[in-house]
């Protein structure tokens, strides 16, 4: 739960009952709603990556590695629902930044490898943001700058996540997300852009859609040096 100022005018998260969230209109209280566990076949995969991740941390990483995470961290803030910035600890990032990694690893069968060592760049990885397009017919089609660092680096990749699928009318979406592509970089022959994922992937990996919903879909770059970027939602596009 967090809360901003004596009159309330912020609030994020939960307490008791209550739940304070915000929309086009300002801040609403609501009551808590407690989610189901339906215990899928992508939660049990997320929650492996997250185990494996706090297994390597205490099992694994050095205590110079480890303090080189706490550095990074010490020195890339990062901004909460508030705007307000904080500090993430070493492995608060190191989670954040190679649990992707270990999805991308399991579910795709990708050539990227965990990164136990910290990053010595104190920044999150700029770049040029892809645009989207989507049908039911022919999948989703991602175009990207190949001249951007990721894309000409081993060892990284551009992260594609769908989001689920939702009705025309709603428009607030914040989750869940599910990986469904990975575009991974190359210092010698840059992957080549677009790139589409066949609807068959996306029914495998991520939602199955119908024609006049709508989904949001999002990217983020993983570097060879172990940096996570800011997650971007790119597009809300309607299916076709």
């Amino acid at each position: 739960m967090k809360i901003k100022s004596a009159l309330l005018t912020q609030m994020s998260g939960s307490i008791g009952g209550m739940t304070g969230s915000h929309n086009a209109g300002g801040l609403y209280l609501r009551a808590r709603a407690i989610p189901v566990n339906p215990n899928t076949a992508f939660q049990i995969a997320v929650r492996a990556a997250l185990t494996q991740m706090v297994t390597r941390w205490t099992s694994v990483l050095t205590a110079a590695q480890r303090a080189a995470w706490n550095l990074y961290g010490t020195n890339t803030p990062v901004v909460d629902t508030l705007g307000d910035s904080r500090t993430l600890s070493g492995q608060q990032w190191y989670n954040a930044s190679q649990i992707p990694r270990g999805q991308a690893i399991t579910k795709l069968s990708s050539t990227l490898t965990v990164i136990d060592d910290a990053p010595t760049v104190f920044n999150r990885g700029d770049f040029t943001t892809p645009t989207a397009a989507t049908s039911g017919i022919s999948g989703l089609q991602i175009t990207f700058t190949n001249s951007d660092d990721w894309a000409n680096e081993d060892d990284a990749a551009m992260l594609i996540f769908q989001g689920k699928p939702r009705n025309a009318s709603r428009s607030f979406f914040k989750g869940p997300f599910r990986l469904v592509g990975v575009i991974e970089g190359d210092s010698a022959t840059p992957p080549t852009s677009p790139v589409t994922l066949a609807p068959a992937t996306l029914a495998s990996l991520g939602y199955v859609t119908t024609a006049g919903q709508r989904c949001m879909i999002a990217v983020a770059v993983t570097r060879a040096d172990g940096r996570i970027s800011t997650r971007a939602n790119i597009d809300t596009l309607t299916i076709t």
